[in-house]
């Protein structure tokens, strides 16, 4: 009798997730489109280097390690910073600008300093996001009318009267506003859809509808310009590179590494609350940033970072593995390769209403009114960033931002309790406890110097957890002053 053979066991599929990265990788792809386009326009930059960014995004960043499920292309959050850096150095400097963040990005990650990136505090971050979403809600309405928006933040608020009168009286502008107002109106709407409708993102209907709107009306509104995708990347030249020599130019490029690198990994980090599976490798994820940012900066393209947008929406798609991510850069890649002309058919009032709603969801509303509640010195961090961002520009608002949560936790930190005890009769005991720092010496020296002149005093200073230079020589010079009067010595108790 012949013994009986077992089956082998058939080999585990190579691709066990394939569909549904698949299907997320169409959903990510649509969501992608209008807003790599949107970015772009509102940056100054020809529409064809957002999808370069945003193919490269998929492509290269896409297949490295770091984090699984977000999803990197151009950011409205870097729009601003992008948009001043063109029309202050050209656009042949974008290129060094973007390839030096990113072998500075290479740098941090290789030097472990991704996870540094976490110590932020939240609320600058929020204020950044705020401050970008004023300032690109500002300028799109400009271009959502047709109209040229002044340079700095600050004008283009306060310019907005103006322009409202401006649009008033011409009937171009109007159409171009209706359009523009069309969009939005769409896409807050399309949220309220059934979920079957809902499978097309609304950014992208919205678009399309107002495109169709557009060509069936016949309005006067203006439509994006292109060029074809090679003529539009412009490696840069070795002229370009003689700008590093620029103080202003090399202080863009760290801003650009600051913000661009603290917005990926914030958005890594929210991005590992949405699913189970692998978390991210912070370094390795600042590291695949910046590979993306340099050959970007080698094509001439724009800036990247992980994308909540795109991130999110990859995840609800039901992504399994970074395949969906590297799928949405190839879909970019063929619609650039094959239907270029289509872009010449958006009409430019439609992405401005695009980015109008990205910046107005950049704005922590909620966010603000839960911080003034409950931490009003973070909701002061928050709102004093936005408004700096706005009247000065990104970097030094950033900067004003951090400075400000530096002292607001060194004064939270040096919590100094002084208590004294007088019993009528006997030297007075003063005790100091918690951290004595300059930022609380004034008060403890006004505290002591209200002490009677004619009265011995003993100092302890053994509840003392840290006693910084400055205190230590006031203190001394105190006791000096108050020994000087004839009465006993001041007798301190040494610090533990």
């Amino acid at each position: 009798m012949k013994p009986a053979v077992t089956p082998a066991a058939s080999p585990p599929p190579r691709f066990p997730h394939l569909r549904q990265d698949l299907a997320a990788s169409l959903v990510v792809f649509l969501v992608a489109l209008p807003l790599c386009v949107g970015v772009a326009v509102a940056s100054g930059v020809p529409a064809e280097l957002g999808l370069v960014t945003g193919i490269v995004g998929g492509l290269v960043t896409g297949l490295l390690p770091g984090s699984s499920l977000q999803v990197s292309g151009p950011a409205a959050g870097l729009t601003v910073l992008v948009f001043e850096a063109v029309d202050r150095f050209g656009l042949p400097a974008l290129g060094v600008v973007v390839l030096a963040t990113g072998l500075l990005q290479l740098l941090m990650g290789a030097l472990k300093w991704g996870r540094w990136f976490r110590a932020i505090s939240v609320s600058v971050v929020e204020g950044m996001l705020a401050g970008i979403g004023l300032v690109i809600i500002a300028g799109q309405l400009y271009a959502a009318a047709g109209l040229k928006a002044p340079a700095s933040g600050l004008d283009k608020i306060l310019g907005l009267p103006g322009a409202a009168v401006d649009a008033v009286g011409s009937t171009r502008a109007l159409a171009s506003l209706a359009v523009g107002a069309g969009t939005v109106v769409v896409m807050v709407a399309w949220r309220r859809l059934p979920a079957r409708a809902r499978a097309v993102p609304g950014a992208l209907a919205a678009v399309v509808l107002a495109t169709l709107a557009v060509l069936a009306l016949g309005l006067p509104v203006a439509t994006v310009e292109v060029d074809g995708l090679l003529s539009a990347v412009q490696p840069p030249g070795a002229d370009a590179f003689g700008g590093l020599a620029d103080p202003a130019l090399l202080g863009t490029i760290l801003a650009f590494t600051l913000i661009a690198s603290a917005e990926s990994l914030f958005s890594a980090a929210a991005v590992d609350r949405l699913h189970t599976g692998p978390r991210t490798a912070y370094d390795k994820e600042l590291m695949a940033q910046g590979a993306g940012n340099a050959v970007c900066g080698v094509l001439g393209a724009l800036p990247m970072t992980a994308v909540i947008v795109r991130s999110s929406a990859n995840v609800q798609a039901g992504a399994r593995t970074k395949a969906s991510r590297v799928l949405h850069g190839a879909w970019l890649l063929l619609f650039a390769a094959l239907l270029p002309s289509a872009l010449a058919l958006i009409p430019l009032p439609a992405l401005a209403g695009v980015l109008v709603h990205a910046g107005w969801k950049l704005i922590p509303f909620r966010g603000v009114a839960t911080l003034w509640r409950r931490h009003r010195g973070e909701a002061l961090i928050l709102v004093v960033t936005a408004v700096s961002i706005v009247a000065v520009n990104m970097f030094e608002g950033v900067l004003v931002g951090l400075a400000l949560s530096v002292v607001k936790t060194a004064w939270e930190a040096s919590a100094v309790k002084l208590e004294v005890v007088d019993k009528g009769a006997g030297p007075i005991r003063a005790h100091l406890a918690g951290n004595a720092t300059f930022l609380r010496l004034p008060r403890i020296l006004d505290s002591l110097e209200a002490l009677p002149q004619d009265r011995p005093v003993e100092l302890d200073l053994s509840g003392l957890h840290h006693l910084d230079h400055a205190c230590r020589l006031a203190l001394e010079n105190w006791a000096e002053r108050h020994s000087a009067a004839g009465t006993e010595p001041v007798r301190m108790t040494a610090l533990r």
